[in-house]
């Protein structure tokens, strides 16, 4: 067998065995010494009887220990305790951990590593870590003095929603501290933190700088240059972001193999020029790597590349041969070591699921590839032609990358899908000429940095060059990103699935969006605001699968409810968007019903007694308002609509309030429906106890937020919808509430607590 050695294949596999059993059984306290006098004595006898498997069973049964150890009892888990679950006022001293994030409303946030907590009159040092808000301007390493609100953050209350509570537990943080006012924090002192981090935060500043200097016009390319060179993702917008991620070329702003690669190769170019010897390069390489590594935000694909490219480069010293997908395993082990908890980390798998692919696959694809476009073998080669063999060479490097990407593709397919629910067959050729182009950009920002401190001038020549490749990387991802098939949202396989409706009264506080999904027809009636439908409802499409939108049904002029129409135009545009035949004075209605015109949208106008389809099973139905109803505010002339889900009936009632609910009352239609899905009026009143008479709905479904005061539902409602035995969802407990509709049933299921009402209760 000539298969060459490699350890640390076996070892970071075991190390991630035992990782992920710990996670799942984890050890309590008590058993901590037990099970480490077993470990010792295990390992005792594997210098007496060294055999591989006996090896790989100590590596997991240590890391399966340290796994407990680092997340059995933490300082955070330890604050969180002392805290409780209930909001306290405290005040603290400590570190900026981590980068500022400045929101668009003028909030920074940031982890926070303390070093004192003072609350209830008792002051006490401690070593855990806060997720911090406040409308300072912190900077990395400043030491501050915060006043503020401590309280659990939240999970996650819609489906889809980012899952920040786990994130950040993941790192030992359990707590949020919301400052309210800037004056109730001060900075103690300036540069209190790690000196290593210090500087490579203030090298990436002086880059930055260096590589926009005159683009100041080009603040798209500035963030893509700062993104790609740098890694500075979060000050990329949305808008250029997300084409990335739909043609998978997103890891371009994770500063990875190919950043790290170029940076190596351009380092031993000059250690090459200047006559050093190859021991004394790689010495002078490998800790500029590590630099840049820090520099780019020590994130897991960074660190991963540098400790691969400097233990390759490492072969020089001992004069041996390194093999790549030993050195991957072997930073992904050093990795683990260092954090446990890297590897339930979505960027630590997919840096190295992706690399994998690549080290296993490219090589096989690529001679596959060749071999289909190669010359007969048996021909002689002074009979190739000089333009075949051309062709041959092209057609060679085409294979070479082609393989690369395919390989990159498959690999992170998997895991594309499961945290992302997106297929992009658009990657495989976006890559082929993205990544060169990359290379050449990233090129020219290095060489932009290192002529800087010698003359400016020559550098902003380098800044200009990279501006109209940065413009046609970005110009070909967006255009590529709109071809069709270039992606599609799959949404999580649900078997045995039967049910021929769901719908999913999504949780937004103030707001409202509904998703009705039947029968292969996908709907939303109202949409949200502006900011909902970015952090909530767009994610909740996504993961639904959802790359069509059948129908748009706005309710009334609320921002809150139609604000994210605009936004949901540019990703999904209706086939029929169905309006209220009233007219108000909604500026966002108003600018709204101008787009659909200029897009030519199909529109439905509709008022009291109009009916429309949904799908062959499932049917809406406009109570109010009447024609040519008026009414001096949206709330009162929000559309009223019955939805009929083959037997069972549901009652939208958006925001409106008694006016409402007694004309609804004075007319002739049938109101009994089962589930009553009802929002706030702005004068917080609504749910008349003789419009709930005349509904009788087994379930009500009704909005709830503690400010505005308002939004919220009183106790004294709530007490009456109980007493007169109805099932109340009150979804400031509940959050997004999915309902689904079976041939014979239906069930009522909340997002947050998990309870479910199904329609046979009694």
């Amino acid at each position: 067998m000539n298969v060459p050695r490699q350890p640390f294949v076996g070892l970071a596999l075991a190390a991630g065995i035992g990782i992920f059993v710990a996670d799942h059984l984890p050890l309590t306290v008590s058993a901590w010494p037990t099970a480490g006098i077993v470990f010792v004595l295990s390992a005792a006898l594997v210098f007496i009887w060294p055999r591989a498997g006996l090896i790989y069973f100590i590596v997991s049964g240590g890391f399966f220990l340290l796994h407990n150890f680092r997340t059995g009892d933490t300082p955070g888990l330890r604050l969180a305790t002392e805290l409780g679950t209930r909001a306290r006022t405290i005040r603290v001293t400590g570190i900026v951990a981590t980068e500022p994030k400045i929101a668009a409303n003028g909030l920074t946030s940031f982890l926070f590593n303390l070093e004192s907590i003072e609350f209830e009159g008792r002051a006490k040092s401690s070593d855990a870590a806060l997720l911090v808000h406040w409308r300072g301007s912190p900077e990395f390493g400043d030491e501050l003095k915060l006043f503020g609100v401590a309280e659990p953050i939240e999970s996650p209350r819609n489906p889809g929603e980012f899952d920040m509570r786990s994130y950040l537990a993941r790192q030992d943080v359990y707590r949020g501290l919301f400052v309210r006012y800037p004056e109730d924090g001060a900075v103690l002192r300036k540069d209190a933190g790690n000196p290593v981090m210090r500087a490579a935060q203030k090298s990436r500043s002086w880059m930055q700088r260096t590589i926009c200097r005159g683009l100041d016009d080009s603040p798209e390319v500035q963030n893509f240059l700062g993104g790609i060179a740098l890694g500075l993702r979060h000050q990329t917008t949305e808008d250029i972001e997300e084409p990335f991620q739909q043609t998978g070329t997103l890891h371009l702003f994770a500063v990875a193999g190919l950043h790290v690669g170029i940076v190596a190769q351009l380092l031993w170019i000059l250690a090459m020029t200047a006559r050093l010897s190859r021991k004394w390069a790689t010495a002078l390489i490998i800790p500029c790597l590590l630099f840049y590594a820090a520099v780019t935000g020590l994130h897991v694909s960074s660190v991963r590349a540098a400790v691969m490219c400097s233990i390759l480069l490492a072969g020089f010293f001992a004069e041996r041969k390194s093999f790549a997908l030993n050195s991957l395993t072997t930073a992904a082990f050093f990795l683990l070591c260092w954090d446990t908890n890297e590897l339930f980390s979505t960027g630590f798998q997919l840096s190295f699921v992706v690399v994998g692919g690549i080290v296993l696959l490219a090589d096989p694809l690529a001679r596959w590839l060749q071999h289909l476009g190669a010359t007969d073998p048996f021909l002689p080669r002074n009979l190739i032609s000089t333009s075949r063999r051309a062709v041959g060479i092209i057609y060679g490097g085409i294979c070479r990358g082609g393989s690369v990407s395919i390989a990159a593709w498959i690999g992170s397919l998997p895991l594309v899908l499961r945290y992302f629910h997106l297929v992009t067959p658009s990657s495989i050729f976006a890559n082929l000429l993205v990544v060169p182009l990359a290379f050449f950009i990233l090129a020219i920002a290095l060489l932009s940095i290192l002529v800087a401190p010698i003359t400016l001038t020559i550098s902003v020549i380098f800044n200009n060059a990279n501006w109209s490749l940065a413009s046609a990387v970005i110009g070909f991802v967006h255009w590529s990103a709109q071809l069709p098939a270039s992606h599609y949202y799959v949404g999580t396989p649900e078997w045995p699935n039967t049910n021929f409706a769901k719908v999913t009264v999504l949780d937004l506080g103030a707001g409202a969006a509904v998703y009705v999904h039947a029968q292969g027809e996908d709907w939303l009636l109202d949409c949200g605001s502006a900011r909902d439908y970015e952090r909530i409802l767009r994610p909740c499409l996504h993961f639904a699968g959802v790359n069509r939108l059948d129908g748009l049904m706005l309710s009334h002029g609320d921002s809150l409810h139609i604000g994210g129409a605009e936004p949901l135009f540019k990703d999904l545009v209706p086939g029929l968007l169905i309006d209220s035949a009233a007219s108000d004075r909604s500026a966002v209605h108003r600018r709204l019903r101008e787009d659909f015109f200029d897009r030519r949208m199909k529109v439905l106008q509709l008022s009291g007694g109009d009916e429309f389809k949904i799908a062959p099973d499932v049917a809406g139905k406009v109570l109010f308002p009447a024609p040519k109803f008026t009414a001096t505010t949206a709330d009162d002339q929000a559309l009223v609509v019955q939805l009929s889900a083959k037997k069972t009936k549901i009652l939208f009632m958006s925001d409106s309030g008694y006016g409402t609910e007694l004309a609804l009352l004075r007319s002739k239609f049938d109101l009994r429906s089962d589930i009553l899905v009802k929002g706030q009026h702005h004068s917080g009143k609504s749910g008349l106890d003789s419009f709930l008479a005349a509904v009788q709905p087994r379930l009500i479904v009704a909005t709830s937020s503690d400010f505005p005061q308002h939004e919220r539902i009183s106790d004294e409602w709530a007490d009456r919808v109980h007493g007169s035995g109805i099932k109340l969802f009150r979804q400031d407990e509940t959050g997004a509430v999915e309902l689904e509709f079976g041939p014979g049933a239906w069930r009522a299921k909340a997002y947050v607590t998990g309870e479910i009402f199904r329609s046979d209760n009694r």
